[in-house]
């Protein structure tokens, strides 16, 4: 199972219901563990790098409050998407990310 490090404030925001996606910057590290939990698949990647990838389908992913593996966590049901964020949920206005838009809390 991929867990993903947030910091508290979205962590809070996450798990009362106000926040419905987490995001994550382009880069080949997140494209990779998005690989290894299926939210991405290798025919998602065309050779030219560009990725293009529509609705994905839904994973369990683990949201951790902090590094330490006894810091509190929970898991969530989330679909991939690339979009831009939203800037009172932490998003760079303008930018585009990996989206991990939040189905539900489990």
């Amino acid at each position: 199972m991929l867990t993903l490090p947030i910091k508290k404030q979205w962590y809070d925001m996450i798990l009362s219901g106000e926040k419905k996606e987490e995001y994550r910057e382009i880069k080949p590290y997140y494209t990779k563990r998005f690989l290894s939990c299926g939210l991405l698949k290798e025919s998602d990647i065309p050779e030219d790098g560009k990725i293009k990838i529509g609705p994905g389908g839904p994973a369990i992913i683990r949201l951790r409050n902090g590094y330490s593996a006894s810091s509190p966590s929970f898991d969530v049901i989330c679909v991939l998407k690339i979009g831009e964020g939203k800037a009172e949920w932490g998003a760079t206005p303008g930018e585009k990310y990996y989206v991990l838009e939040i189905l539900s809390i489990e």
